[in-house]
C-alpha cells in the first residue's frame, strides 16, 4: 500500500510542478484566506476577552439580593368588579436574610469560586464646597478584592479599610480636589419607617484611588468598610447583595437559576445586567463565523476550478498512466493528494501570514494612552483547528476534478 501511495504522491508533486504558476496562484490564495481567517478569529477573541475582563472586572458573576417589595392590592369582594391602580412602592435598603450563614453554604458550591457581602447604598460625598452625588460601597476588602481585583486597580496609594478610611474612584477624587490621605465627609439618608429621615455623617480618610475601568464608576464610587456602611445606611448587621465570582463566566446563568430556585432571593447573571453587551457579542461571533464560511467557500473554488483546469491539460497524461496499469482508485487518489498538499501548504504559508498581521497590529496600533489597544494571540489550538480545515477544503475541493479525472476513457485521452 504504500509503495502505491507513493506513486500517487510522485505523481501528484510532478502535476503541481508541471503547473508552478497555477500551483504557485492558487497555494498564495489558500494562504490569504487562511491568513484572513486567523486574523480575524485571534482578532474577535481578543476584543471578546478584552471587553468582558473590562465589564467583569468591576462587577460579580452572580448576584443575590433581598426581593422587591411589592404592593399587594385588595382583593374585591366576590361579584364585583374593580378597577385598581398600585402606586409602587419607593425601594428602601433591605438585607439579605441570614446572609451570614448563606456565605459559607454559596462557597462550598460547585462552580461558586468566591463570595463577597456588600451593603450598597446612595449619599452624597463632601469637602469645602464641593459637593458629589457618590454610590457607597461597604465591603470586606479581601472578599471584595477576590470579586473585582480591587488592589490591581490601585493607582494612587494602598488599598486599605481600617475603620474610619475610604477607598474613592480616582475621578471622583479630581472632581472633589481631594488626594491620598486627605478626608471626605460622606452624608446619608434613611428612613426609620415613618415620615422621619435620619441623616448620617461620617468623615473618612482617603487611602486610595482606583480606576474601576468605567468612568461612570469613577466619578461615583466611594468603597468603606462593612460596619461604616452597614451604620451610614441605616442596616445594622446587614447586606443589601451577596457576590459570587465562578469558575466559569458562561455558567453564570445557570447557576442563577438554580439559586433562585433553592432560595427566595432576587438572582441576576451578569449577562442579565448586561443584555446588550451579549448580545453584541452573539452578533460578532456570527458575523465572525459567517465570514469563516464565505472564505473557506472561496478556498474551495479556487482549488476546484485550479484542478478541474489541471485535468483538461493533463489528459493525454492520465490516458498513459490509464494505460500502463493505473487503476481509478490511484487517479482518484493522486488528485485528491494534490488538493492536500496545497490545501496544506496554503495553511502553513496563511498561519504565518496571520502571525505577521497580528504582530503588526499589537506593535503599530495604539490607544490614545501609547498602549496597544488590547492583547491578541493566535491560540495553537486555534491554528491547527483551521489548518486542519483548510487542508479538508482541499481535499473537498478536489473530489470533483478527481472524478472526471478517473472517469476518462485511457484509449479517447491518449489522441486528445
Amino acid at each position: 500500500m504504500g509503495i502505491w501511495l507513493g506513486f500517487e504522491r510522485r505523481v501528484a508533486l510532478r502535476f503541481l510542478r508541471e503547473g508552478r504558476m497555477q500551483s504557485l496562484l492558487i497555494i498564495v490564495g489558500v494562504a490569504a484566506g487562511v491568513a484572513v481567517v486567523a486574523y480575524i478569529s485571534a482578532l474577535i477573541a481578543g476584543l471578546q476577552a478584552n471587553t468582558l475582563e473590562k465589564t467583569l472586572g468591576a462587577q460579580a458573576h452572580v448576584t443575590l439580593s433581598p426581593l422587591d417589595d411589592v404592593v399587594a392590592a385588595a382583593t374585591p369582594p366576590a361579584g364585583t368588579t374593580a378597577l385598581q391602580q398600585a402606586q409602587p412602592r419607593a425601594q428602601r435598603p433591605r438585607s439579605v436574610a441570614n446572609w451570614a450563614t448563606l456565605v459559607p453554604v454559596l462557597e462550598a458550591l460547585p462552580g461558586v469560586a468566591a463570595v463577597s457581602p456588600m451593603v450598597a447604598g446612595a449619599g452624597l460625598a463632601q469637602r469645602g464646597e464641593a459637593s458629589k452625588s457618590i454610590a457607597l460601597v461597604g465591603v470586606d476588602l479581601d472578599r471584595y478584592d477576590r470579586i473585582v481585583n480591587l488592589r490591581r486597580k490601585v493607582v494612587a496609594g494602598s488599598a486599605r479599610l481600617g475603620p474610619g478610611e475610604a477607598i474613592l474612584g480616582r475621578d471622583l477624587a479630581a472632581d472633589l480636589g481631594v488626594r491620598v490621605g486627605d478626608r471626605v465627609t460622606v452624608v446619608t439618608s434613611s428612613s426609620t419607617g415613618g415620615t422621619t429621615t435620619v441623616t448620617t455623617r461620617d468623615a473618612v480618610r482617603v487611602t486610595a484611588l482606583v480606576d474601576l475601568g468605567v468612568r461612570e464608576l469613577n466619578r461615583r464610587t466611594v468603597i468603606v468598610p462593612l460596619r461604616a456602611a452597614q451604620s451610614l445606611v441605616g442596616l445594622p448587621g446587614g447586606a443589601t447583595n451577596l457576590d459570587l465570582v465562578l469558575t466559569d463566566v458562561w455558567a453564570a446563568p445557570a447557576i442563577a437559576t438554580s439559586l433562585a430556585q433553592r432560595w427566595p432571593y432576587k438572582v441576576e447573571s451578569w449577562q442579565d445586567t448586561n443584555a446588550p453587551l451579549v448580545s453584541a457579542l452573539n452578533a460578532q461571533s456570527v458575523s465572525t463565523s459567517l465570514i469563516r464560511a464565505v472564505v473557506m467557500v472561496v478556498v474551495v473554488l479556487g482549488i476546484a476550478s485550479v484542478l478541474v483546469v489541471s485535468v483538461v491539460q493533463k489528459q493525454r497524461e492520465i490516458g498513459i498512466l490509464r494505460a500502463m496499469g493505473a487503476t481509478r482508485g490511484q487517479v482518484l487518489r493522486i488528485f485528491l493528494l494534490q488538493g492536500a498538499i496545497v490545501g496544506a501548504l496554503g495553511s502553513a504559508l496563511g498561519l504565518l501570514l496571520a502571525i505577521g498581521l497580528i504582530w503588526a497590529f499589537t506593535t503599530f496600533v495604539r490607544g490614545s494612552d501609547g498602549l496597544p489597544l488590547f492583547n491578541i494571540t493566535l491560540a495553537a489550538g486555534l491554528a491547527l483547528r483551521i489548518a486542519a480545515i483548510a487542508t479538508l477544503c482541499g481535499v473537498l475541493a478536489a473530489v470533483a476534478p478527481a472524478r472526471r479525472a478517473a472517469a476518462l476513457d485511457p484509449a479517447q485521452a491518449i489522441r486528445l
